[in-house]
């Protein structure tokens, strides 16, 4: 009986968009019935809506562990796999839906693009492997590309960003018009110049006078992007920014946002700082909108060239000695030092494991240790490796970002670890706050600030992403 008022509640919390109560109250009903595949395959769908790919992954095994012919667990499975990028293994129960269901459109469409992508994978490693790969810049002749004579948008002073540029192009972007090709092209080629000069471990100092704000995830919402800007002013010399990650995928107007970020990268670049998160990198870009939004705004040579730009920012950033800034988190291993992050070699798309990938991926937990990452890459750390970690590289805490939190910030690790998040309302449904964090250089203590969504164009979230990505309750 309470099982099925267990699973009448989480259906509310479904309809409501309430995955965290949904993954309680379907927990709560497998502690009584751990042999129901449905509320497994259930919860993985939870799982799936809150970006926990790794538990989500776990419970479609469990429930075709429970019954092998519960089609819905190859159906979750495979969404999970193709989540975390796992093409190959995602395709295997695809193949098993469309053989027992050949009627199911939806199935067979899955089928099809995922399968398009496993060969497309496949072609690209043959080419690597024949030849090495060239830039993108080296196939560009920007010089010649026309500007024709009915676009009145922004240009680039004598090929330069200037702060009338950067303001007529934010303008610009507002009214949802499209920057002319030659002048993105200029500023990406001029950034990965920039970003290619700069170590994987950039260090800064404040002097006692002198604060800094860091962003946290800003994932392609741009007009609360410039609600950030209109709260706490434009960058400039004396109004230093660090956005650290994910400026991409999910949200629709990911172009806009990363445009405006690298051009006052190249307008000050000693005082406007970015990180790379683990969405600046081709397997998210591919799967979450922001290859198709480029794809579908300029070409898919720009995409190529984005690729190349990302794979230079750095991966983090240390503040008056004292505070690591990363877009994820603390390592799977214990002893890893500033040093050892000084000579990641970062020009790639990140590994599997090791340093660069925790980096990006990990989060923490509140008990102590370490344990197996919700999202299925890297892991979860406990207070206590954050406290070895300081102690050992003499630093006082971390700032980090990676995690949709409900008030824009979190504070754990007993004050060492701090997570920031500053897409308001995730993908428009989250109804979470954003927030950015105020340091200054006479106390490095930590000062939030809190905003809320601001209305946008009436383009949803995803609109641009893979359409194995678009969760059916199937």
């Amino acid at each position: 009986m309470y099982t099925c008022v267990a699973c009448n509640v989480c259906d509310i919390c479904f309809s409501e968009k309430d995955y965290e109560n949904a993954i309680k109250y379907y927990t709560e009903a497998l502690e009584l019935n751990p042999s129901n595949a449905i509320y497994y395959s259930n919860r993985s769908l939870a799982y799936l809506r809150t970006e926990c790919y790794g538990y989500a992954l776990a419970d479609a095994t469990k429930a075709l562990e429970v019954d092998k012919n519960y089609i819905k667990g190859y159906y979750r499975r495979a969404t999970s796999n193709m989540a975390l990028g796992k093409f190959k293994a995602a395709l295997k129960d695809y193949e098993t839906v469309v053989r027992v269901r050949p009627n199911d459109k939806d199935a067979r469409m899955k089928y099809q693009e995922c399968n398009k992508i496993v060969k497309q994978k496949a072609f690209e490693r043959a080419i690597a492997s024949d030849e090495t790969k060239k830039s993108v810049v080296d196939s560009l002749d920007i010089e010649n590309m026309t500007i024709e004579d009915d676009y009145v948008g922004p240009k680039l002073e004598d090929s330069k960003v200037t702060l009338t540029f950067m303001k007529e192009m934010m303008d610009w972007f507002k009214d949802q018009k499209k920057l002319h090709r030659k002048c993105a092209y200029q500023i990406l080629v001029q950034v990965k110049d920039v970003l290619s000069k700069l170590p994987s471990l950039v260090e800064i100092t404040l002097k006692e006078t002198e604060k800094i704000t860091i962003c946290g995830d800003t994932h392609g919402q741009y007009y609360d992007l410039l609600n950030i800007f209109k709260l706490n002013g434009l960058p400039s010399e004396t109004n230093p920014y660090l956005f650290n990650g994910d400026f991409v995928d999910r949200g629709s107007f990911s172009v806009e946002v990363i445009l405006t970020l690298f051009g006052f990268k190249l307008l000050y670049p000693d005082n406007f700082h970015l990180l790379r998160g683990n969405h600046e990198t081709d397997n998210m870009n591919q799967m979450y909108g922001f290859e198709g939004e480029v794809k579908a705004k300029y070409t898919a040579q720009m995409f190529q060239l984005f690729s190349e730009v990302f794979q230079w920012l750095p991966l983090a950033q240390c503040i008056n000695s004292k505070v690591l800034v990363m877009h994820g988190g603390l390592f799977s291993e214990d002893g890893v030092t500033l040093e050892d992050l000084r000579k990641i070699d970062r020009n790639r798309q990140p590994p599997d494991s090791g340093p660069m990938c925790d980096l990006l991926w990990s989060d923490p937990q509140p008990q102590n240790g370490r344990s197996i990452s919700k999202r299925g890459v890297s892991c979860q750390f406990g207070p206590d490796v954050t406290e070895r970690f300081l102690e050992q590289n003499k630093l006082d805490f971390i700032v980090r970002s990676h995690e949709v939190k409900a008030e824009g910030y979190e504070v754990t690790h007993s004050g060492k670890c701090i997570t920031v998040f500053s897409a308001p309302n995730y993908c428009d449904q989250m109804g979470n706050k954003g927030a950015y964090i105020h340091l200054r250089g006479s106390d490095l203590k930590p000062e939030f600030h809190q905003f809320t969504a601001v209305p946008h164009p009436n383009v949803k979230p995803m609109a641009y992403a893979n359409t194995l990505m678009q969760l059916g309750m199937m």
